[in-house]
């Protein structure tokens, strides 16, 4: 057939047809399309779909499966993070590291912290070693895409250098702390770990030490620098702002759960002391959110932006840590191997999000998200070499299957730990503590207790979402999304408990998430394979990065903050180890090893 004229682009016309048409008339037709296309291209509401989109990444520090109300708690609401959640996809299948230097590193680097040399312990003041400059972060990589990169609050990656801090790391600024955890209104970190029983103010804006801001609580500091970052940035130019909250980490000895008494009052109803002021932390927690969201929205910059949030490990619970979290039906604590010390509360909020709202149940880990935020950058992720993250851009988006089916939780070799899980199996050998934090903790906070859907419907991100043409579904597609996201567990009838200081043990967390049957004896085969695949991870582990601590660190010798005393002292601290990455097998390559294995 002739070439005839165009349709919203190009079609086809008959014979009979064309010959009505003149040479020039059919070229006027053709330029007036194309005209037309071009304008639409450019000038059409569309065209927001072709920006880079604004990402904010919040990691919410040691807070339980069971505190974000979303997941069917209804003690403590949080009806900003539940609108976002009830808006977005609830990743309901996502996992974290045990504590937090180690997931940290995951989520910045992409690699498995068995691949960063930081998968024992944390990282604390007076360390002088850090994650490795020669990692490239998140941040540096899409400062590549013409993004501008922020950091507020934790950093917890390494400071006994300037050159390992944030702002040499891929961010333009930082307000926060580099250590691990703080008192939530002066600021000081007590960090206890001898030869170097150290306490010191630990608050910077950028390089220098920021003693004006002692006395003013920190989620509120944090809120609203991240609101300012939003109200002076561009918003034609893409934002990264990761926004690392110290809620609801303990903070020092002394005072280890804090927040302001008209927070904790909205919560009178607990009973518990220690949990009604958790309740107040994180209920300024989900503030915070709302206060961020809203900003974004009055910027006009929501509708072009992905919103994380995460927490960084499992909750403290019960006393763990002087804390009052909650990972409530699941097994163990922060710093344990259970599913309540590596299964995260998550959710990814988008309106580039191809489906949803909906609860996912694609397994994900937080080493994927540099991958997949720079994915959905507009970057090329298959151009990343050497990292363990999978890229879930697409799977997320079109709820597509996970690329992913496996995940190492960890391979501690001082502690002689370690988990993997393939497909629906977990394999877990050893235990933290000699398994004093082997049980299940509450509270459940699933009775005695009226969770409120007007509240989620009046908090500032539901407004914000109001705001965008963006609104919340009816109660009952929400109550549903809840209902998805809620875990319940029944004990089975003559299960096997697992004793982990005398066996391994087996489970298949996808039946029994709550980890209360071992099958270890019932199925070897599926022990012999997940063991050979924990083997196979420890072949291609580095050497740990930790050192011993350094007593010049101390903060009574720099005017008592902590400081990167590396900078300063005679003789330094030596050169930054290199480390060496030769002979490991990443996450994709073992996927592939795995791909035809079938457990049953």
């Amino acid at each position: 057939m002739p070439y005839c004229g165009l349709s919203g682009f190009f079609h086809l016309c008959s014979v009979e047809d064309s010959m009505n048409v003149t040479t020039r008339d059919r070229n006027n037709i053709i330029m007036k399309y194309f005209l037309s296309f071009i304008i639409l291209l450019f000038f059409s509401p569309h065209q927001i779909s072709a920006k880079k989109p604004h990402i904010i990444l919040i990691v919410a520090d040691d807070l339980g499966w069971n505190d974000v109300s979303f997941h069917g708690s209804n003690q403590i609401p949080t009806p900003n993070i539940d609108s976002l959640a009830y808006s977005g996809i609830i990743l309901n299948n996502y996992y974290v590291d045990a504590i937090c230097t180690p997931s940290r590193s995951a989520l910045m680097t992409g690699r498995h912290p068995i691949h960063t040399g930081l998968q024992e312990h944390v990282l604390v003041g007076a360390a002088p070693y850090a994650l490795s400059t020669k990692e490239k972060l998140i941040p540096e990589y899409l400062n590549t895409l013409g993004y501008n990169s922020h950091a507020i609050g934790k950093w917890h990656l390494g400071s006994h250098k300037r050159t390992v801090t944030p702002t040499f790391r891929g961010f333009k600024s930082h307000v926060g702390y580099w250590t691990g955890h703080e008192d939530y209104y002066d600021h000081s970190a007590q960090e206890l770990y001898p030869p170097v029983a150290g306490w010191g103010y630990d608050f910077r804006r950028n390089m220098s030490i920021a003693w004006d801001d002692y006395g003013e609580y920190a989620t509120d500091i944090f809120t609203k620098e991240a609101v300012k970052v939003i109200a002076n940035h561009d918003k034609d130019s893409p934002l990264f702002l990761y926004l690392a909250h110290l809620a609801v980490h303990s903070g020092n000895t002394y005072a280890p759960l804090q927040a302001p008494e008209d927070a904790i009052n909205k919560h009178s109803y607990i009973t518990d002391t220690n949990r009604r002021t958790f309740s107040g932390m994180l209920s300024k927690l989900d503030d915070s959110v709302g206060a961020v969201v809203e900003s974004l929205q009055k910027k006009g910059m929501l509708q072009d932006s992905i919103i994380v949030f995460t927490s960084d490990n499992g909750g403290p619970a019960a006393g763990f840590n002087e804390n009052a979290a909650s990972n409530w039906p699941l097994r163990g604590v922060k710093d344990t191997l259970w599913e309540g010390g590596v299964r995260g509360a998550a959710l990814v909020w988008s309106p580039l999000l191809k489906t949803g709202p909906r609860v996912s149940d694609q397994m994900m880990n937080i080493q994927d998200w540099l991958p997949t935020l720079y994915s959905a950058a507009g970057g090329d992720s298959s151009k990343i070499e050497n990292i363990d993250g999978l890229d879930m851009w697409t799977a997320i988006s079109r709820n597509l299957p996970s690329p992913r089916n496996l995940m190492l939780h960890n391979i501690d070799e001082d502690r002689h730990i370690s988990a993997v899980r393939v497909g629906d199996w977990k394999l877990m050998k050893g235990t933290t503590y000699s398994g004093e934090w082997d049980s299940w903790y509450g509270p459940s906070g699933r009775d005695g207790y009226n969770y409120s859907m007007q509240d989620v419907r009046n908090s500032k991100v539901s407004k914000a979402l109001e705001g965008i043409e963006m609104p919340l579904h009816e109660d009952k597609v929400l109550e549903k999304l809840r209902s998805d996201a809620t875990v319940s567990c029944t004990k089975p009838a003559n299960s096997e408990p697992c004793k982990p200081l005398q066996q391994v043990c087996l489970f298949n967390v996808t039946a029994d998430p709550c980890e209360f049957e071992n099958l270890v004896f019932k199925f070897p085969d599926i022990v012999k394979t997940l063991d050979d695949t924990i083997d196979l991870y420890k072949s291609t582990a580095v050497p740990p990065r930790n050192k011993p601590l350094d007593p010049r660190a101390d903060p009574k010798y720099w005017d008592y903050a902590w400081t990167n005393w590396c900078d300063y002292v005679e003789d330094g601290c030596g050169e930054d180890d290199i480390t060496d990455v030769t002979n490991v097998v990443w996450d994709p390559q073992i996927q592939n090893l795995m791909k035809d294995v079938v457990l049953h």
